[in-house]
């Protein structure tokens, strides 16, 4: 090393990458119970996009399914299948930042709150093509777009491509939402189901992760 570069931060690259801010993916959802196609998709966009983790976010109070007949679980339960699921990959995080929240679960407030926290960072939000239909119902919308970049998952079996492209267009040119189509195989895997299955008595094998099949048999839940 060159005499007294090493009192120049300017050229210390080690500093420089302490400063640098991380890309960080968000997958959100009841999680009731997480599965595969949610890992497939955090997945998708961690490779996608280069993203440096993906925080697996479990809903704290899920308003939007009050109405569901089956009530959903309560946070810690749901909490730990999600850190089940993502103990084997390194770049899966599960987060309890929603469920220490009080009261109702508002994606505009936890991106508030984590760039709070975090400002060097750039947050990727990642959503199915549904919500990109329907996020303009959501509260305080145009929080969410100027506080990160919405990777929005489309699938061959889901929302019709012209109609998602219109939404995505309309998301961008009236309200300046960064948006990138994320693509992702058919999956048809869902949470409903994979209740239905436990309460029926079939099984789950390979519809979540291992380890998150074993402790819902041990703990009996959704039966």
């Amino acid at each position: 090393m060159v005499s007294g570069m090493e009192d120049r931060p300017d050229l210390r690259p080690d500093l420089k990458e302490e400063r640098k801010g991380r890309k960080i993916g968000i997958l959100g959802g009841t999680f009731d119970p997480i599965h595969m196609a949610h890992l497939i998709i955090a997945e998708a966009a961690f490779d996608s996009f280069s993203l440096d983790e993906v925080l697996l976010m479990p809903s704290g109070h899920s308003y939007l399914k009050d109405d569901r007949e089956q009530k959903v679980l309560p946070p810690g339960v749901r909490l730990e299948m999600t850190r089940l699921a993502a103990a084997d990959n390194p770049h899966f995080t599960a987060s309890d930042f929603e469920m220490l929240r009080e009261g109702n679960t508002y994606t505009s407030e936890t991106l508030r709150d984590l760039r709070a926290l975090h400002p060097e960072n750039d947050y990727y939000f990642i959503v199915g093509a549904d919500s990109i239909r329907s996020i303009l119902t959501w509260k305080n919308p145009q929080v969410i777009f100027d506080s990160c970049t919405l990777l929005a998952a489309i699938r061959e079996d889901g929302v019709p491509t012209e109609e998602f492209l219109k939404a995505v267009d309309n998301l961008r040119s009236g309200y300046g939402a960064r948006i990138h189509i994320l693509e992702i195989p058919a999956i048809g895997i869902s949470s409903t189901d994979i209740r239905n299955r436990v309460k029926s008595g079939r099984t789950i094998h390979y519809l979540v992760p291992e380890k998150v099949e074993r402790y819902i048999i041990e703990t009996g839940i959704y039966r």
